[in-house]
C-alpha cells in the first residue's frame, strides 16, 4: 500500500495542474452560476407532473402555465452557459494579461452569446428554433466561449484594436477598443456555421449531438459509470477535488440526460438515463465524494477510539448534508491507505445498484434537480419523482456502504486505539493555538475597523463551517472580525469587499491563480491544510486568533 501511495504522489502534480486548467475551471464555474436556474425550474416540473402518479392530470392550459418557467429557464440553459462560461473564462485570460490592458468581460460575453446563436439556431417563418438553446446546446456554448475569448485575447494582446485619443471618456474608448475583436469573433462564427451547414446540413449544435450520441450509451454503461464515479473518488482520495476534474468533462452529457429524463417523464414514459447531476450527488457520492454518508455514524457509534468518536460526532451533521470535509480531513479518509478501497469502490457499487433499479426494476431515473445539500436519501426520493422503489434502493445502498466500509473502519479504529493507549492523549481534540500573540486580540477589540473575511470552498458548504466559527468566536471575544462563506468561481465580483480570503483545503490548489487577483486588489490570501482547517472550524476562539495572526504577518 505504501508503494501505491508513493506512486500516487508522483502523479498528483499532473492532476493538480489539470484541475486548474482554465477551460475546465470556466465550465465548472459557469455551471455553478446556473444552479438557481436548474433547481428553481425543477420545482415547477414536480408540481406539474407528480400528480400524474396518483391519476390526477392538469388541464392542457394549466400544464402549459406550470411548465412555462421551466421552458424559459432550463430551456435556455445553453444560452445562459454561453454567458456565464465566457465571464469566468475571461477572468482566467485576464490573469495572463497586463493589468493596464485587460479584456472586457462584458464584450466577450456578448460575442459568445451571438456566436452561440450562430452555432445553434435555425431560422423559421416568424422566428427561430429553440431546440438547441437548452442543455442540448451546451457544447456549442463552450465552443463559442473559447473561440471568442481567445480571439479577444489575441487581438488585445497584439493591440489589434481601435485606439481613441486620451480625451475620449473611458467607456466610449472601451467600446471602440472592442469593435475589432467582436467583429473577428462574429466573422469566425459565421464562417464555421457556413462550413458546417455546407457539408453536414445542420447547425453545429445538432451535428455535435449526433456525433457524440454513442457517448451517452457509453457513459450510462456499467463500465462508464464505474469509470466516471470511480475516477471522481480516486482524485479526491489523492487530495484533489475530484468533481473539479470529472464534472466539466461529463456535465454536458449529464444535463442532456437530465433533459431526456424529464421529457420522458412528461410523456408518461420510463426515464432511463443514468448519468445525471443528482445521480452523482445523491447516489454515487451519497454524503459526499467517497459515499461517506455512513462513515461518521460508524465513527460515532461503533468506534472504541475516543478520537474517532469525537470525529464522528463533529462530522455527522455536515456529512448528512453532503459536506464531508470534516470526515475526509478529520478521519482522515483521504490519503489514508486503510480507506483507499472502500472510498473508491462504494461509489461504483452505489451507482450500479441505482442502475439495476432503473433498468431491471423499472424505477424512474432522476427527473428533477434538487440542491446538492439535500440529504441524500431525501434527495434521491424527490429527484426520482417520489418513486416508492427509491426508498428501498436507498436502504440497500446504505446497507451496502456499511458492509464495504466496516472491515476497513475496524482496522483503522484499532490502529487509533493503540496510539491513544500509547500516547494517553486525544490527538484530535487539540485546542491550543500555539504562537498566537494575545495582544492581537486586544488590538482588534480596540480597533474601529472590522476585518472582513471571505472563506472559499468548492460549493459553499465547507466554507460555511469556518465562517460560522469565525463569527461565533468574534461575538464571544469581541474581536472586530466578520466572515462570509463563498464558493470558488462565484467569488470574483465580491473580492474587493474583503480584507482576507481563506481557501479551504479542497480549493487550496487554486492558490496561485487567485493570488493574482488578491495581489491586484491588495487583500490577504491564506490557504489551509486539511486537519488545520477542521481544527479551526471546531475552535471559534482559535479561528479568530488565526485570522488576526495572518493579518499581522
Amino acid at each position: 500500500m505504501d508503494a501505491i501511495l508513493k506512486g500516487i504522489e508522483k502523479i498528483t502534480p499532473f492532476f493538480e495542474k489539470l484541475s486548474r486548467n482554465k477551460y475546465m475551471v470556466a465550465i465548472k464555474d459557469g455551471f455553478m452560476e446556473t444552479m438557481p436556474i436548474v433547481i428553481f425550474s425543477s420545482l415547477f416540473l414536480l408540481v406539474a407532473y407528480i400528480p400524474n402518479i396518483f391519476g390526477f392530470y392538469w388541464s392542457e392550459n394549466m400544464e402549459a402555465i406550470l411548465t412555462k418557467p421551466y421552458n424559459l429557464s432550463m430551456g435556455l440553459l445553453g444560452l445562459v452557459m454561453s454567458i456565464t462560461t465566457a465571464k469566468h473564462f475571461t477572468g482566467a485570460l485576464n490573469r495572463e494579461m497586463p493589468v493596464d490592458n485587460q479584456i472586457n468581460a462584458t464584450s466577450v460575453m456578448f460575442a459568445s452569446l451571438v456566436g452561440f446563436m450562430f452555432l445553434s439556431v435555425d431560422f423559421i417563418e416568424g422566428g427561430i428554433t429553440n431546440s438547441y438553446l437548452g442543455s442540448t446546446g451546451l457544447i456549442a456554448a463552450f465552443i463559442s466561449t473559447f473561440i471568442a475569448g481567445n480571439i479577444y485575447k489575441a487581438s488585445i494582446k497584439r493591440n489589434l484594436t481601435i485606439k481613441m485619443p486620451k480625451e475620449v471618456p473611458p467607456n466610449i474608448s472601451q467600446a471602440f477598443k472592442d469593435i475589432i475583436p467582436f467583429g473577428l469573433s462574429l466573422l469566425c462564427f459565421w464562417i464555421i456555421d457556413m462550413i458546417i451547414r455546407k457539408f453536414v446540413g445542420t447547425s453545429l449544435a445538432e451535428a455535435i449531438i449526433v456525433l457524440i450520441q454513442p457517448l451517452f450509451s457509453a457513459a450510462d454503461s456499467w463500465g462508464g459509470t464505474a469509470l466516471i464515479y470511480g475516477a471522481m473518488a480516486f482524485f479526491w482520495f489523492i487530495g484533489i477535488h475530484g468533481p473539479s476534474i470529472v464534472n466539466p468533462a461529463i456535465n454536458a452529457i449529464a444535463y442532456i440526460n437530465q433533459a431526456n429524463n424529464i421529457a420522458a417523464f412528461q410523456a408518461g414514459q420510463h426515464a432511463t438515463a443514468i448519468v445525471t447531476p443528482n445521480t452523482g450527488e445523491f447516489i454515487a457520492t451519497l454524503g459526499g465524494t467517497g459515499a461517506t454518508f455512513v462513515v461518521p455514524f460508524m465513527f460515532m457509534w461503533l468506534a472504541k477510539s475516543k478520537q474517532n468518536k469525537a470525529v464522528g460526532r463533529a462530522a455527522v451533521v455536515p456529512t448528512s448534508f453532503g459536506v464531508n470535509e470534516p470526515i475526509l480531513f478529520g478521519g482522515p479518509l483521504i490519503l489514508n491507505p486503510v480507506f483507499m478501497i472502500p472510498f473508491i469502490v462504494a461509489p461504483i457499487l452505489n451507482v450500479w445498484i441505482f442502475k439495476f433499479f432503473v433498468e431491471v426494476l423499472g424505477m424512474n431515473s432522476m427527473v428533477a434537480q434538487m440542491p446538492w445539500t439535500t440529504p441524500g436519501p431525501i434527495g434521491a426520493f424527490i429527484s426520482t419523482g417520489f418513486a416508492p422503489l427509491s426508498l428501498l434502493m436507498m436502504a440497500i445502498i446504505i446497507a451496502v456502504d456499511v458492509l464495504i466500509y466496516y472491515p476497513f473502519f475496524k482496522v483503522y479504529d484499532k490502529q487509533i486505539l493503540e496510539k491513544e493507549k500509547e500516547e494517553e492523549e486525544l490527538l484530535e481534540l487539540e485546542e491550543e493555538a500555539e504562537g498566537i500573540d494575545e495582544n492581537l486580540l486586544e488590538k482588534s477589540k480596540a480597533s474601529e475597523k472590522i476585518t472582513n473575511v471571505l472563506v472559499l470552498c468548492a460549493g459553499g458548504g465547507t466554507s460555511g463551517l469556518l465562517a460560522n466559527a469565525l463569527n461565533e468566536g468574534a461575538e464571544e471575544s469581541g474581536a472586530k472580525v466578520h466572515a462570509a462563506a463563498g464558493s470558488y468561481g462565484s467569488h470574483h465580483d465580491i473580492l474587493p469587499k474583503f480584507d482576507v480570503v481563506v481557501l479551504a483545503p479542497q480549493v487550496a490548489n487554486y492558490y496561485e491563480d487567485i493570488k493574482q487577483d488578491t495581489d491586484r486588489i491588495g487583500n490577504k490570501l491564506v490557504k489551509t491544510g486539511g486537519k488545520e482547517y477542521i481544527d479551526l472550524t471546531r475552535d471559534p476562539d482559535g479561528a479568530v486568533k488565526f485570522i488576526l495572526s495572518k493579518m499581522d504577518e
